[in-house]
């Protein structure tokens, strides 16, 4: 399975549990950590941990298991590494706090809307 498709799986899975804000950058020619960082924002707590299960649960249908899977405990940010793509699902609280987004700004910010349904 391709990295592309494999974000794709996990953009999907965090769409179809409402997830906000699904952002996808390629950080390939940035770093050794990813080929791709998949980021969502949750309403709650309970949320992050229901759309990280959504997104475990359809990878690993695709027959792709995580390298590891962090925050489990907080719940405030769960981060699941795919090796070429690392789902990071946060509170809108720590998101805003940690901001991926600014800190890999030089990413390539790949376009999903052929991925999410339309609100």
């Amino acid at each position: 399975m391709t990295d592309k498709e494999e974000f794709e799986i996990a953009v999907k899975a965090l769409d179809s549990k409402k997830a906000e804000k699904i952002t996808v950058l390629k950080v390939a020619d940035l770093t050794i950590l990813a080929n791709y960082f998949v980021i969502a924002s949750a309403t709650s707590t309970t949320q992050v941990k229901a759309l990280a299960d959504a997104v475990e649960y359809h990878l690993e249908q695709a027959g792709v298991t995580p390298k590891s899977v962090e925050g489990i405990q907080s719940r405030n940010w769960i981060v699941l590494d795919y090796i070429d793509v690392i789902v990071h699902v946060f509170t809108e609280e720590a998101r805003e706090f940690y901001q991926l987004e600014h800190l890999w700004a030089d990413g390539e910010k790949v376009a999903i809307s052929d991925i999410v349904k339309p609100n």
